[in-house]
């Protein structure tokens, strides 16, 4: 495998790994967001990554990047609170609060955080090698 595409499939973690850090930022700023209406509350939402294989061949040491298929909402169930007093209730006295779960989101980031900052390692040693291989070249 080139140090080139190293660094290709570096940059696509790196633009994976930026998407779920949104996406969780997302999630967490809209944790505590309330509805009058079951259709109409925030949802959770979770990206969906898969290896980018239609762009490999065969040979397995050309190795695969990831990309982003999309992001889709969690089917978690919503939560329903009795409160007649709320300006937010529907008829019925009720309010819809997101399915958005902290500690679940505070993980991710931080999985995707330390995700990002290994990419970040890869191309900084690649980049590092690419040096060392032009001074070889130079005959230091």
């Amino acid at each position: 495998m080139s140090l080139f595409r190293v660094m290709d499939i570096s940059s696509t973690g790196m633009a994976a790994e930026n998407v779920r850090l949104n996406t969780t930022a997302s999630n967490i700023a809209n944790a505590n967001s309330v509805s009058s209406s079951y259709e109409d509350t925030y949802r959770a939402r979770h990206p969906v990554f898969a290896a980018a294989l239609q762009q490999a061949s065969a040979d397995q040491s050309k190795g695969v990047g990831v990309e982003v298929k999309g992001i889709v909402e969690s089917q978690k169930p919503l939560q329903i609170q009795y409160e007649p007093g709320n300006p937010m209730a529907d008829e019925n006295g009720y309010i819809y609060k997101s399915n958005v779960n902290i500690v679940q989101e505070m993980a991710d980031m931080m999985s995707a955080s330390k995700g990002y900052e290994t990419n970040v390692q890869v191309a900084d040693t690649t980049k590092r090698i690419f040096r060392r291989v032009l001074q070889l070249g130079q005959g230091q």
